[in-house]
Formats: C-alpha cells, structure tokens, sequence
C-alpha cells in the first residue's frame, strides 16, 4: 500500500513539529538544548486530549527502550517551581518509565517558542493547497500535541467545530479508502460515506469498490449507506435500492419521452418523471391521462 503523499507541506509544516521529531530540525543553532532531563522532573500537560495509552503496546515500547534507549527525544517545556512539562512524547515518557529509566532526552522549548509553534501550524491548516488529509493531520496534531481543543481549532479557523471534527474523522478511513482519497479518485463527500459503515468494513470496502469501479455519485453512495442501516439484507439488495433505473422506468421512459426515476426514501420511495418546460409537462399529463 503507497503512503500518502505529503503534497504541499512543504518545510512549513514539518519543520516545525516534524512526526518523526528529527532533533536536526526542532534545535535552532544550539546543539546543547537536547538535554538528558531526570524522569521525575517530568511530567504530562494536564490537558492532554489524550487519555488511553495501550498497555501492551506500551510494554512493547518499553523493551524496544530497554535494549536501545528513547531514540527521538520528547518535547518539554519549562514550568514555574521547577520541573518539565510535555508538550509531544508522553508514550515514549511512560514507557520509559516502566523500562526504569532515570533520564529521558528531550529538546526544551520556551512557552514563546512553542506559541509560534501553534501559530504556524494554525496557518498551516488555513493554506489552499491542502489535500483533505493533510488537513486531518495538521488538525489532529494541533489538537494532540498542543492540547487545544477542537472547538477552540474551530474558532480560530472561523469554521464551525462540526467542520473541523469531520475533517479529522478521514484519519479513520480504512487504509484503501485514505489511499483513494488522496489520488483523489473518490472526492470527500465519498470518503464520508466509507465512514458511516465504519461499523461494518466489510461493507466499507464493498461501497469502495462500487465508486472506483461503477463511478458512483456521492448520492448514490449515500443511499447505499442508507440502505444498509434501513435493513437491507446484503449487498446486493443494498446495491439494487442504489440504482435509479430499472427496466420498468426505463420502458416507462422511452414511452413518455423523457428520464423516468426511482428514488428510495426511509419508507418506500418516489418515482420521478423529469421535464424541462411547462409545454413538456402538459405533453406528459396529456399521455398519463389517455392511459388511465
């Protein structure tokens, strides 16, 4: 599977707060600001969004830090009366931990540097040139690594907190699917649809498959999903509730003239008989009439 490119970011990004926190990078001129810091003077932001750290995972670390050391330094900051705050590497600070280490390596940033930080990235997320991914991990790490929280990303993008959260979900997109997005064979609104069958990948893959292979609509994908969870049996019976021709419309059609459609609602649905003037309506009422 081909990673997702990483079009646009550019040094603008990366070189901020590159993932892989590469020291060369987060140091200025001064190489003696990577620091072997004692573990207990450090401790985690109290704001941190996130909560759950994965025990085994954890563990898994730890070994790997037993036997090579914390190979990416974590990110401090100082506080007042002494000590450090995380600002990014609260896993590699616990799983230190556990593998009982007494020093952990970390870069230390001034609370100025790391607000010019968080407004870079802030007008990171605002450039044009985005992908709807590289938005999702701009905002995701915003929120991560500097606590803020997603209605307060909202605010200072002038967008609505919905907006934001919805971008972040394509993180949650099965990898095909994220693959597809951002080659921009599906568009969003398809990617959304994945989404709501996250619940059911099987079908999430099915749903992909149809809009690569069939050039499905974003509607026709969102009935599909309806479908779904208004019970259709599988998928095919989901797939037949998606199409809006059958051969009955379609003889139904060629015998009034004109494009003869079905559109599935929550409790049966509407046949729609389509026309371009009111000279073309009175034509079509005139035939219904006469067969009646």
């Amino acid at each position: 599977m081909s990673q997702t490119p990483k079009r646009g970011l550019g040094r603008g990004f990366d070189s901020l707060l590159p993932q892989s926190y590469d020291t060369s990078l987060l140091l200025t001129d001064d190489d003696e600001r990577i620091q072997k810091l004692d573990i207990a003077s450090v401790a985690p932001h109290a704001d941190q969004p996130r909560r759950h750290f994965d025990e085994k995972a954890l563990n898994e670390l730890a070994e790997s830090i037993r036997e090579h050391g914390v190979l990416l330094p974590l990110v401090v900051r100082t506080v007042a009366g002494g000590g450090y705050q995380i600002v990014a590497g609260e896993r590699r600070w616990r799983a230190a931990k556990i593998a009982g280490l007494k020093k952990v390596p970390a870069v230390v940033r001034s609370l100025e540097e790391l607000q010019q930080l968080e407004v870079a990235l802030v007008e990171n997320v605002q450039r044009v040139d985005l992908s709807p991914l590289e938005q999702a991990t701009s905002l995701q790490r915003l929120h991560e690594q500097f606590s803020v929280p997603y209605d307060a990303i909202a605010k200072r993008l002038g967008k609505a907190p919905s907006t934001v959260t919805n971008i972040v979900r394509l993180l949650g997109l099965p990898d095909d699917a994220r693959e597809a997005l951002a080659e921009r064979k599906i568009s969003e609104g398809h990617a959304r649809a994945i989404l709501a069958l996250k619940d059911k990948p099987d079908h999430q893959v099915k749903l992909l498959h149809a809009i690569l292979t069939n050039g499905w609509s974003v509607r026709q994908a969102e009935r599909y999903v309806t479908s779904l969870k208004q019970g259709a049996k599988d998928d095919a019976d989901a797939r037949e509730r998606v199409q809006t021709e059958t051969p009955a419309t379609k003889a139904l059609g060629k015998r009034l003239a004109t494009p003869v459609t079905i559109r599935r609602t929550a409790k049966g649905g509407k046949l729609e008989i389509g026309f371009t003037t009111d000279q073309e309506l009175a034509r079509i009422i005139a035939i219904l009439e006469r067969t009646t």
